[in-house]
């Protein structure tokens, strides 16, 4: 059965076209129905308007016109009936239609995520999640080193304390080597009288030297 279901259809046929081509189907028969009712309608009209015509003077000719206008309001009935029910077939068509494609764009979208994801599991996700937080650790330890080096001055007073304490130890040997060339046998007198003596020579070469000066002057 479903084979000639399908042959009768021409075989396997896509369900969007199909789909498509029962809500034209249906557009067009609702169409057709609407003007069957225009053309009713304005029969219906025209029986009332004979039946008046005739209501006193052939009162069989009104009486045939009403039953005419009854038989169309019956008709028209029908159809209306008919149009409900095909305009609610369209309605759930359009809607199942609708229906199919969002559940195929929601597969599609599915099928993408799960290639986009592949592998990955939440224990891969945590694993880099970690070994990137690592890695900004470590990058803001570098950016904090490079921007903070280390402090040059107190590297300077190091080696300027250093520098200070070698002067200051050759200084206090430079002494203690002149101490130990002083003769120990000259007395202190003696020594005292040497630095007396120093001082008149001193005096005398001045002296000299303003005597020359008035020499000349005088010359």
């Amino acid at each position: 059965m479903m084979s000639s279901f399908m042959s009768y259809f021409g075989g396997r046929r896509d369900s969007k076209q199909t789909a498509r081509d029962a809500i034209v189907g249906l557009r067009q028969q609702l169409q057709m129905i609407e003007k069957k009712e225009e053309y009713l309608q304005k029969k219906i009209d025209e029986e009332i308007k004979k039946a008046k015509a005739n209501a006193v003077s052939n009162k069989a000719v009104a009486t045939q016109a009403l039953r005419r206008k009854k038989a169309s309001e019956a008709e028209l009935e029908r159809l209306a009936g008919t149009r409900l029910q095909l305009e609610m077939q369209m309605n759930t068509l359009e809607s199942a239609n609708l229906n199919a494609e969002t559940m195929q764009a929601m597969r599609k979208a599915a099928d993408a995520l799960g290639a986009i994801h592949g592998n990955m599991t939440m224990d891969k996700v945590d694993s880099t999640m970690s070994k990137i937080a690592e890695q900004r650790d470590i990058a803001n330890e570098i950016a904090e080193a490079i921007s903070n080096p280390l402090d040059q001055n107190a590297l300077d007073e190091d080696e300027l304390k250093l520098e200070l304490e070698q002067m200051e130890q050759e200084v206090l040997d430079e002494r203690l080597a002149g101490a130990d060339h002083v003769p120990a046998h000259i007395p202190a007198s003696a020594r005292k009288e040497e630095s007396r003596a120093a001082v008149p020579a001193v005096e005398d070469d001045e002296e000299a030297q303003l005597r020359e000066l008035q020499a000349a002057l005088a010359m």
